[in-house]
């Protein structure tokens, strides 16, 4: 979308301008123009190269200049002091949430049900029906059970045709013979001349998306990354080839940002996200991230978000606090957002999975997932980015059998109906898990919890407490009982541990690992357990060693 050279002023006053402190394209800017019927001035004087209007609704262009030994910071600095400029940014970098795990795939004896696909590969996909033994290439016991409840799901729908779901990643190999009949096709550009804009959007030849990457309407994945998560959502159903989606009728709309290195940047993620909302697509499935805050990339979710389409959003592979440290854009606070986290067949989070209570809304099947891959092949990858899909794809199955919902009402329901497991307590928003079927049914399983105003203190007779500072390589362990308590909780009156490598573990009296604290805690709380004992590990390496802990008081109720 190349376009006449566009008008700023050289006076000053004061705009909106990003932080940077993040990786970005050197020599690039984009901002955020306040009107684009300005009187055009040539940009020479400024050392733009060249520009690019990402989209006809963001008002945002994308600058390059031909220095580039100014420093982006003082390029941001100087626009954003312009009064025709509302908001200047880096062209920030993101990439896809890499994936943990690389194997190839085998055969299994086929687990039969009366709603089994007949795909040979079919016995290996756990997150859809998890029989304890069925993680490919795993080396651990499953939990019979922790899947989606795909079969039950099936026996009211598989999905629709008439749901459109964006998968903006690193494209998707629409010649995978798993994959290919639920691509969408832009019917006007397939029947249409080539290299002609024959329907008149602004893009020519996207008969099944469009390469922002590359700037052209040819999505091919030449990754992988994009292919397995589409897979994931949409691979067809009892066709012989390999696996089954999520949905099994679904239009999967590839939209390519990410390179074939799978790099991208905030002006190729906008204006994917853009061309997405202009197709009026259901659903956007996004497994990418970590890059910084950018406002222009949170404005176009918000445009998404304003004609109700959702986005969902891979909570990331760097095992972080996402309420502490942000990770984007699935921390955008925008009402179509959800955030995924990945679990384990033997229903815990992935060790990886990126967490948080407040910011994470709930968790799917992320390990050792086998889907499709590029190049008509198939591969088991894990991370947050193959969680995501799963999510993707169940809401595919409402959206199909409903129709689009208010936002808010939907995620209600998406977060009310997940399972309530005790290893994601405090994780995830109402620490459950993905399950499809009760997502379709509207089914709320039970949530036994604590009444904010019931909890009772006990002072200690002695305070539990580390040494000042504590010692490296220690392993502690602590118990807490009280007699007929529903639940029990810590009062941290102070903690002070090196982030991430020392640690409070809480565990439930059966083990269940409940909460980890580290860093710095002053008069708080730690997550409650249920029942009558709550144990705690402290641990240290042999690194940094700081004040420690001391525990005064617990509550129970």
């Amino acid at each position: 979308m190349k376009g006449q050279i566009i008008a700023i002023s050289s006076c000053l006053s004061f705009a909106s301008m990003a932080s940077i402190d993040h990786p970005h394209r050197e020599g690039e800017v984009i901002v955020k123009l306040k009107s684009l019927s300005s009187k055009s001035l040539d940009l020479k004087s400024f050392g733009v190269l060249e520009h690019e209007y990402l989209s006809t609704q963001s008002k945002a262009v994308l600058l390059k200049f031909s220095d580039k030994s100014i420093s982006v910071e003082k390029r941001v600095r100087q626009l954003s002091s312009d009064p025709l400029v509302e908001w200047a940014e880096p062209n920030y970098i993101y990439s896809i949430e890499d994936p943990k795990f690389e194997k190839l795939i085998f055969r299994r004896d086929n687990h039969h049900h009366s709603m089994t696909p007949n795909d040979p590969l079919f016995d290996q996909l756990w997150g859809l029906d998890n029989t304890g033994t069925n993680e490919p290439g795993g080396t651990l016991q499953g939990k019979v059970g922790a899947d989606i409840s795909a079969y039950k799901a099936w026996a009211l729908t598989k999905g629709s045709r008439q749901i459109k779901i964006a998968v903006i990643d690193t494209g998707i190999d629409y010649n995978h013979s798993d994959i290919k009949e639920n691509l969408w096709e832009n019917i006007a550009e397939k029947l249409g001349t080539p290299g002609v804009d024959d329907d008149g959007n602004g893009y020519i030849d996207d008969i099944h998306g469009y390469d922002f990457a590359n700037d052209d309407g040819d999505p091919l994945d030449g990754h992988g990354h994009g292919t397995h998560c589409a897979g994931t959502i949409g691979a067809i159903h009892d066709n012989t080839y390999g696996i089954a989606g999520v949905m099994g009728n679904v239009e999967l709309v590839a939209i390519k940002f990410l390179t074939d290195s799978g790099s991208g940047d905030a002006a190729n993620a906008i204006k994917a996200i853009d061309y997405a909302t202009t197709l009026d697509v259901d659903l956007m499935s996004n497994s990418w991230g970590g890059g910084a805050f950018s406002q222009l990339l949170k404005e176009a979710i918000e445009r998404a978000s304003h004609k109700g389409i959702i986005f969902t959003a891979a909570a990331g592979n760097s095992a972080g606090n996402n309420d502490s440290l942000p990770h984007y854009p699935a921390n955008y606070d925008v009402d179509n957002v959800i955030s995924v986290a990945a679990h384990t067949a033997n229903d815990d989070l992935a060790s990886f999975s990126c967490y948080g209570k407040e910011s994470v809304d709930i968790a799917a099947p992320g390990q050792s997932i086998l889907s499709t891959y590029a190049g008509g092949g198939y591969k088991i990858l894990s991370g947050t980015s193959m969680a995501t899909p799963h999510v993707s794809g169940a809401l595919g199955l409402v959206l199909s059998q409903e129709g689009r919902m208010p936002h808010q009402a939907m995620r209600d329901r998406l977060l009310e109906t997940s399972v309530p497991v005790v290893t994601y307590r405090g994780r995830v928003q109402r620490g459950g898990r993905l399950n499809a079927f009760n997502l379709l049914t509207d089914y709320r399983p039970e949530r036994i919890e604590p009444e904010d105003d019931q909890w009772q203190t006990y002072d200690l007779d002695e305070a539990w407490e580390s040494d000042h500072p504590y010692g490296e390589n220690l392993m502690i362990n602590k118990s807490f009982k009280v007699s007929g308590a529903k639940f029990i909780r810590l009062v941290l009156n102070r903690v002070d541990l090196e982030n991430h490598y020392d640690y409070l573990q809480i565990s439930d009296e059966s083990g269940n690992k409940v909460s980890q604290i580290t860093g710095v805690i002053k008069d708080s709380y730690s997550d409650y357990v249920q029942g009558e004992e709550l144990n705690i590990l402290f641990r240290s390496d042999r690194s940094i060693t700081k004040w420690g802990f001391s525990i005064n008081q617990i509550q129970w109720q």
